[in-house]
Formats: structure tokens, C-alpha cells, sequence
């Protein structure tokens, strides 16, 4: 069986690029086609791998400006020459999964999320420091790639969500079934330290559909210490919102985001995500999670026993969970015990369980 894995881009590191370190590390032998490839921003491993890159690698400033060539992704991912592989695996939230295949080829999409700027335009969008008219005139030039999206989804054989908000997703936006298997959590970087700092903590790419800007306001409020770990976009007008007692730490390494999760009081993870791997790294690490209830956090918290949520999208519910958390006490053990659930080694085996059951499912 001869595997290809495709990826939308690795120009940053998160939770998708751990996936395809995890997907690696079950087929090492696979090449990993990709738009772009920005070796300076991804860890040393990636160097190891065999990764094959579009032409678009050579576009001016395409490491800065990959979210304007938009409208060049579906031409990346409909010229790969992939017909020399029986097995077809995309890692994607948006281009990847768009690859052609022959009817005697298997494709499996490792999807994240029906692309949030095509499918939720407006909750994407509106926070961004965009004009007015250009918010409009984008919503316009999207069009085709919606189209083009929807068409490519019925090339997919078999979708994989990352969790149960996303199968809903796939079901309402592309009418397809699929299963669910969560991202791995990398535990074993983690453990409980006895050192209890006196610091809340966000860990973020600095988007602002993130809503990191509600943290801020909570504790400018509250006068309560926070560290911001992440870069973005967003970084300069979050900046201006801080008061004293915020400090923005920038991007660390891994040993650094280790000491930073094992010592703070509690991880702060305000927006709606498709999954949220760091509050499973914070319950790793023996940390307590305070979260918007929505999105993955539903399906990886237990409120009151690895953390508290808060029920609106404003500060004033966030400062209500923060005042409420003084008065908590969390058992370390039992906020790890719940990270080993979403474990890397339960990922990489139903991964390689489903790929093969299909594989033999097809005769390939």
C-alpha cells in the first residue's frame, strides 16, 4: 500500500500541523504534499520529513500574504500527480482535501472543519480590522470556492471529524456522514509540577475570531496577572486593550510552553473551537481550564472537575467564572486522568485501524 498524505499549507505550527507529526510518525514513508512550506516557523522534525511543495512556494512574500492568494489553493491541489498512490490522506480545513483521484484510489479527509471563511463568513470576518466594502467584495469572490468545495466533497471516500461539533458540520454543509476521531494530545511532554504561580494563561495564535480580547478585559478588570503565549495578526490592537497586568510572552518552543502550562493557576481558552488541544495539554499538565461552553471544549471538559465554563461570549460571564474559580479546589490526578482519554497513542491507533479496515474494505 503506497500512502500519500496532503496538507493545506505549514506555514505555522498548531494543532494541525501536530496531527501531521502524529500521521508521520504512523506512515514515515509517506511524502506529505503541501501549498507552502515555511521551514523557519516549524519544528526541527518537519526537516526530517519528505515534504513536496507547490509551485506557489515561489510567489512573492507567499509566507506573509497565504491568506490573499486564496483564489490560487484549488489549482494547487488539482495539479498534484498523485496516481502513483493507493491511499490518499488530506489534512484539511479548507484546500486539501480538494486533490483529484481515480475511481480506484481511496481519499480520506481528516477534516477539522468545513472552511470557517467560506462556510462562516460573517463570525469569521467581523472582527477583522477589514473595510466594510472589502468584507462585502470578498464575500462575493468566495462564491466559486464554495462551489468548488461543495463539488469536492463528493470526491472524498471517507470524512474523519475531529469532533462531534464538526460530523455536524459535514452533515449539514456537505450532506456526509463521518466518524469521529479526536487529535492527539502529546501527554508525555507534560506532567504535574508542585510549583503554583501566580498567573492565568491563554496559549493562542492571536486571531481575533480567538476573542483573546474578552480575556484581556476580564482581567484588566479583575487586576488579575495574565501571560499570552502566541503570535498573529491580531497582536497589535491586543496589545493596546492591555493593562498592567497582562504581559505577551510572543511564540515559545515546546520546553518553554511546558514550564508556562505546568505553573499557571489556570489555562484560559475563551473562543468557540472545532477541538481545543491546549486545554487537553493543561489537564496534562494537572491545570484547570476556564472555557467558553461551546464548540470541542463540551466534549473534552467536565465542568467543575477539570474546569469551569462560561455561557456568553462577553467579559462580564468570564469574570463571573474567574471570581467563582477562587473558591474551587482541583485534584491534579483526575485532571490528568481525562487528558490520557484523548491521548497520541489512542489517535495513531484508530487512525491506523480505519485506514487499514478500508484499505482491506477495497482490496488495495
Amino acid at each position: 500500500m503506497k500512502i500519500a498524505i496532503v496538507h493545506d499549507y505549514l506555514n505555522q505550527f498548531g494543532g494541525a500541523e501536530r496531527v501531521i507529526t502524529a500521521l508521520h510518525e504512523l506512515w514515515p514513508e509517506a511524502p506529505i504534499y503541501t501549498s507552502i512550506f515555511n521551514e523557519q516557523k516549524m519544528p526541527e522534525i518537519f526537516r526530517h520529513m519528505d515534504i513536496r511543495v507547490s509551485w506557489m512556494q515561489r510567489l512573492p512574500f507567499v509566507f506573509d500574504l497565504f491568506k490573499s492568494y486564496f483564489f490560487l489553493y484549488p489549482l494547487v491541489f488539482d495539479q498534484f500527480d498523485l496516481s502513483g498512490y493507493d491511499v490518499l490522506l488530506s489534512s484539511s480545513s479548507a484546500y486539501a482535501k480538494g486533490i483529484r483521484k481515480s475511481p480506484k484510489q481511496l481519499h480520506i479527509c481528516y477534516c477539522y472543519t468545513p472552511a470557517r471563511f467560506l462556510w462562516r463568513y460573517d463570525d469569521y470576518v467581523k472582527r477583522e480590522s477589514i473595510p466594510q466594502i472589502f468584507k462585502t467584495l470578498l464575500s462575493f469572490l468566495l462564491e466559486p470556492i464554495k462551489k468548488w468545495d461543495l463539488n469536492n466533497s463528493n470526491a472524498v471516500d471517507f470524512f474523519i471529524a475531529i469532533s462531534r461539533a464538526v460530523a455536524d458540520r459535514i452533515a449539514k454543509i456537505y450532506q456526509r456522514q463521518s466518524v469521529i476521531i479526536y487529535p492527539p494530545v502529546d501527554n508525555d511532554l507534560f506532567s504535574v509540577s508542585n510549583v503554583d504561580a501566580d498567573y492565568f494563561l491563554v496559549v493562542s495564535r492571536l486571531s481575533a475570531y480567538k476573542r483573546i480580547d474578552l480575556v484581556i478585559e476580564a482581567c484588566n478588570r479583575l487586576e488579575l496577572p495574565l501571560k499570552i503565549l502566541g503570535a498573529g495578526p491580531d497582536r497589535l490592537r491586543l496589545k493596546q486593550l492591555a493593562g498592567p497586568t497582562i504581559e505577551f510572552v510572543g511564540p515559545v518552543a515546546d520546553r518553554e510552553l511546558v514550564k508556562y502550562v505546568t505553573q499557571c493557576r489556570a489555562l484560559i481558552f475563551p473562543g468557540e473551537e472545532d477541538f481545543g488541544i491546549v486545554p487537553l495539554e493543561a489537564m496534562a499538565a494537572g491545570r484547570p481550564v476556564i472555557a467558553y461552553r461551546g464548540g470541542g471544549a463540551l466534549e473534552t471538559m467536565i465542568d467543575e472537575v477539570t474546569g469551569l465554563f462560561f455561557d456568553e461570549p462577553t467579559s462580564e460571564s468570564l469574570m463571573l467564572a474567574l471570581k467563582r474559580f477562587q473558591f474551587l479546589a482541583w485534584d491534579k490526578r483526575r485532571l490528568q486522568a481525562q487528558a490520557v482519554k484523548f491521548d497520541k497513542a489512542q489517535f495513531k491507533q484508530k487512525m491506523k485501524a480505519f485506514v487499514e479496515t478500508k484499505v482491506k474494505e477495497r482490496g488495495l
